[in-house]
């Protein structure tokens, strides 16, 4: 299943979701009730041959640019995952 990015722009949050192509897609971010708008993301190829997508992210960086550039990124939005909604049928 793909990982879809939502982001709210009033709460500066991310929402990373895991979503079959028949979900219907995130409207309402759970923190203010407000719209959030899908992200487009680039998708996770490992042409590399990485073990990690953290290890190919930061395969060409000194450890001093690899902390430097995770600070910069967490002064701006904090990403969440949410969780797929429970599906529970008890005739199951």
């Amino acid at each position: 299943m793909p990982i879809y990015e939502y982001e709210c722009e009033p709460c500066r949050v991310i929402y990373e979701v895991r979503q079959s192509l028949r979900d219907p897609p995130v409207t309402d971010c759970p923190r203010c009730r407000g719209a959030v708008t899908r992200l487009i993301s680039a998708p996770n190829l490992n042409l590399g041959n990485f073990s990690s997508p953290t290890e190919a992210r930061y395969a060409q960086m000194s450890e001093q640019e690899e902390v430097a550039r995770e600070r910069e990124l967490q002064k701006d939005y904090q990403r969440i995952w949410l969780p797929p909604p429970v599906r529970h049928d008890p005739m199951e």
